[in-house]
């Protein structure tokens, strides 16, 4: 086990480095000039360019990035030209945000749709199937946009319930999560009652049966724990991209988090403040793969770590 962490540790530093190197590419491909946004309207060349001497603008590029992640690996991910701050300050602020709607997306996609998708497997072709399968297909033709919209429109707007931007309070974080919610639970009670599905046609689920067992202990003592795998494996991968930021959910219902704040240093031109998200971002997205595949190889000792 500590071998195979120790490799996708490594693992991790390579793909961290490659998504570096294309994050430093893209942002100084877009164009513009983050001196002009830190100097007022009508600024002299010679303003301009002490400017750009100051933040190591005029330095070549393969400079910059090496000045870049020498500071990243200090802890330092540099000044953002819009906030005034350090970017480090700015991402530690607004990740709390993301991980508190990525904990209740996860709560609302979780709690109910888990056995939903077990118990339609084990009862295919039954009502509580073709339920399952409509909530799923339902769930799956949304898009985020509408879905938000929708939610701002009926609990907001018609009935009142709830507020519909901020996040002052508890009720803040509820739309914003059913929002991100409906889809995940969805999926994962499709993909519960494929793994269900599929995991009652193997040859060991028929020789338990033959044993005398139970039809219901079966289902949950045997069955279940294979079927949870892809499960787990899917909201895995979601909580990384939550935690790496909703961004169109976060920007409609003014959630500050990371995805709100992404959206608005790509409007600023904040060179520092975006690279530096893609870089937290893709390392978070890859921490979550390494715990999900853990969580696996604990569940089903049949899935290799090799």
């Amino acid at each position: 086990m500590l071998k195979y962490i120790g490799k996708r540790l490594l693992q991790t530093l390579l793909v961290l480095f490659i998504v570096s190197i294309f994050a430093f590419a893209l942002i100084h491909m877009a164009g513009g000039n983050p001196a002009l946004l830190l100097l007022p309207d009508g600024a002299s060349d010679e303003a301009i360019k002490a400017m750009e001497h100051e933040l190591g603008l005029d330095q070549p590029l393969y400079i910059q990035y090496i000045q870049y992640m020498i500071g990243v690996f200090q802890g330092d991910l540099g000044m953002s030209t819009a906030y005034k701050i350090p970017v480090a300050d700015i991402i530690a602020e607004r990740l709390p945000y993301s991980i508190k709607l990525t904990m209740g997306t996860v709560l609302v996609g979780c709690s109910l749709c888990i056995p939903l998708g077990i118990i339609a497997g084990s009862n295919r072709g039954k009502p509580v199937d073709f339920f399952a399968m409509f909530f799923a297909l339902l769930g799956n033709s949304m898009s985020a946009v509408w879905l938000a919209v929708l939610n701002v429109f009926v609990f907001s707007v018609w009935l009142g319930w709830l507020p519909s931007m901020g996040a002052e309070s508890f009720s803040n974080i509820i739309l914003p999560a059913l929002t991100l919610g409906y889809p995940m639970a969805a999926e994962i009670t499709r993909v519960g009652r494929s793994g269900m599905i599929d995991t009652l046609s193997e040859d060991y689920i028929t020789a338990t049966y033959a044993k005398g067992i139970s039809r219901r202990v079966v289902n949950w003592k045997y069955a279940f724990k294979n079927a949870l795998i892809p499960i787990i494996t899917l909201v895995g991968m979601s909580i990384g991209s939550y935690l790496a930021g909703a961004v169109v959910v976060e920007t409609v219902f003014a959630w500050p988090g990371i995805g709100q704040l992404t959206n608005q240093a790509v409007g600023n031109r904040d060179y520092q403040l975006v690279q530096s998200l893609l870089l937290v971002s893709a390392a978070l997205f890859t921490l979550i793969n390494l715990v999900v595949d853990i969580i696996n190889s604990l569940v089903d000792p049949r899935v290799s770590l090799e």
